[in-house]
């Protein structure tokens, strides 16, 4: 069948998480960096952690509990106040430069986000980045209380957009979304932002695998477990291109 939908993953696809910077910096002056990366490593480990066992709470609860555990790991005091101060930063996160053409070149397509995020949470980031008109709906694993790469969660998605598996493009830029969705039957779209030979002079030359460096070396890379993108491109604004090319 023919791609009658694309959708997208929120963050680190369309939304940058390293904008975030910028806050934990203000916040605690010269550790800004390692706040910003292990916050979102721990972040995403906390959705499997509670995936695992059975322990769904929402993405809000989980932004603030892996900023809590980043503080606390660092030596850094907050109060609890602070911390959900801090956390509100995703949702400002800043769009990535591109997204909005490249969601205008896809129409007629229906256009739409499956995301981690709470609803509340993509609420916010969607209409402060004002391509909510662009979108024709967002769709929260907190509608059923399971995180990707639950395979219920890709499913969710065809439930909600009335599609076939067949008629969905998945577009991530996020190695376990990608297996996640592939495995599920989606066809699936990778945004590598981070070219492989970039990657390797970065880790070949550095004096120490900063948070940085080692961010990239686990997020950015696609997972070795058989589940592959479709096809790979740099940047959102190939998107529409490559599907123009198709049969």
């Amino acid at each position: 069948m023919a791609i009658k939908a694309v959708v997208f993953d929120a963050y680190g696809t369309l939304f940058d998480v390293q904008s975030v910077a910028g806050v934990t910096d203000a916040a605690f002056p010269g550790h800004g960096e390692a706040i910003t990366q292990i916050w979102r490593l721990k972040q995403l480990e906390y959705t499997w952690l509670r995936a695992l066992m059975g322990q769904y709470a929402d993405f809000w609860t989980v932004t603030r509990d892996s900023l809590a555990y980043t503080l606390e790991t660092l030596g850094l005091v907050a109060t609890t106040d602070l911390v959900a101060q801090i956390a509100e930063a995703y949702d400002a996160l800043a769009l990535y430069p591109e997204a909005r053409t490249a969601l205008e070149a896809l129409a007629p397509l229906r256009l739409a986000i499956f995301s981690n995020g709470s609803p509340a949470m993509l609420k916010r980031l969607v209409a402060q980045a004002r391509i909510d008109g662009l979108l024709e709906t967002v769709i929260s694993v907190d509608e059923i209380g399971v995180y990707k790469p639950d395979p219920r969660g890709y499913a969710h998605v065809e439930a909600r957009l009335g599609l076939a598996r067949d008629e969905i493009l998945f577009v991530s830029s996020n190695g376990f979304d990608i297996a996640g969705a592939k495995a599920h039957g989606f066809d699936v779209a990778r945004i590598a932002r981070l070219a492989p030979e970039t990657l390797r002079s970065e880790m070949q030359s550095a004096a120490t695998i900063g948070p940085a460096l080692m961010f990239k070396a686990l997020r950015m890379r696609p997972e070795q477990l058989g589940f592959e993108a479709d096809f790979t491109i740099a940047t959102l604004r190939e998107l529409a291109a490559h599907l123009r090319r198709q049969p």
